[in-house]
């Protein structure tokens, strides 16, 4: 008999303030949303990443299955996945074998991962759909733009916290960076997004889900910035689009891999639809939706939602948005520090990629 540990599959935990639970279960319908940046295979051959996780781990058919039953023990009625591969040959297939169907961007030039969004077919349909690719910036940089602030804008201790995440990373790709003084070349990430909206079925009401995954490099905080400003630029413009076509006020949901800490400009950004930072380039048409994280709003931000050696920290959010339409009821809950699912440090039997999904329960209020 084997008596290697099995995978966890995490549970929603009802939402402990009062503001959060006080709407009656028969004032509104549920539905429940979780995110998972569940980790490129790309990045785990050779297995450079990961020394610390047990070789069985990082093989692709144990862990690809792995994901799956994770996955499909949330039943949830959405799903956004970060750094999602192997989505024609594998996932889309044997996920929407659930009941799901799905939409996916990958990322431009030549990476193999993307980002895709599952929606169960009995609760939602989807009505409009649009996909964002940050290196639509590049076209708006003149040869005359300003230098950008740089790890400046970073706390110290984010900056520190975030470069020894990445040192494996820089160490590897830095030949493929470019010219890192030429914005153009610095804005040129091949990250990617995609937004769409969705007629849930009972009660009818609309929601704008986003999914995406910001760049990863420590040393570029100026263009995770630059692409939170375009993100939810973007995203004013699609809920216009949506709300005019459909005669509607749809509620906003934004999930994803943002690899900025609690606190620092991204995330400050993110949640106050403004910035302190004037020397940045910025999309002309920047409208920002205020938003709020599911998290920070019920339980508090979590201690990490990345484990690795070299880092353990918040990365990961769910945001929404703060209209009284839609109220987060529940959490996904998630291991302690100390924990000993986590010990060592992610991949492991326990967790089959290096960041752990988060999730919630939204009721609908009407």
């Amino acid at each position: 008999m084997s008596t290697t540990p099995g995978h966890l599959s995490p549970k929603f935990i009802p939402a402990e303030k009062s503001e959060i639970t006080s709407v009656s279960k028969l004032d509104g319908f549920k539905f429940s949303f979780v995110s998972y940046n569940i980790l490129s295979q790309a990045f785990v051959k050779g297995a450079a990443l990961f020394p610390h996780s047990p070789g069985p781990c990082l093989k692709w058919k144990a862990r690809s299955q792995a994901i799956l039953t994770v996955l499909k023990s949330f039943k949830a009625d959405f799903l956004c996945l970060q750094e999602m591969d192997e989505y024609d040959s594998f996932y889309k297939s044997n996920i929407e074998s659930g009941g799901y169907s799905s939409i996916y961007v990958q990322r431009s030039g030549k990476k193999h991962d993307g980002c895709g969004i599952f929606y169960k077919q009995d609760s939602a349909e989807l009505v409009i759909e649009e996909k964002i690719d940050y290196n639509d910036l590049v076209p708006s940089i003149q040869d005359d733009t300003a230098s950008v602030d740089k790890e400046e804008n970073l706390p110290a201790d984010g900056k520190k916290k975030l470069a020894s995440k990445c040192d494996v990373n820089l160490q590897n790709s830095r030949a493929d960076r470019g010219d890192l003084n030429d914005p153009r070349v610095r804005l040129k990430r091949d990250c990617v997004g995609v937004m769409a909206a969705f007629r849930l079925k009972d009660p009818c009401h609309f929601i704008i889900v986003t999914n995406t995954h910001i760049c990863w490099d420590p040393e570029l905080t100026d263009v995770k910035l630059v692409q939170a400003k375009y993100l939810l630029s973007r995203l004013a413009q699609f809920k216009l689009q949506v709300s005019d076509k459909f005669n509607c006020s749809p509620s906003v949901v934004v999930a994803g891999d943002f690899n900025s800490l609690p606190g620092d400009q991204v995330y400050q950004y993110l949640i106050s639809g403004s910035s302190v930072m004037g020397t940045l380039p910025e999309s002309s048409d920047d409208v920002p939706i205020p938003l709020c994280s599911v998290y920070a709003s019920t339980r508090g931000e979590p201690h990490f939602t990345n484990c690795t050696p070299v880092f353990t920290g918040t990365i990961d959010y769910i945001l929404f948005s703060p209209s009284g339409d839609i109220k987060p009821v529940s959490y996904l809950e998630l291991p302690e520090p100390g924990a000993s699912d986590v010990q060592g440090g992610l991949p492991n039997y326990y967790h089959p990629s290096d960041h752990l999904p988060i999730g919630a329960e939204f009721e609908i209020v009407q």
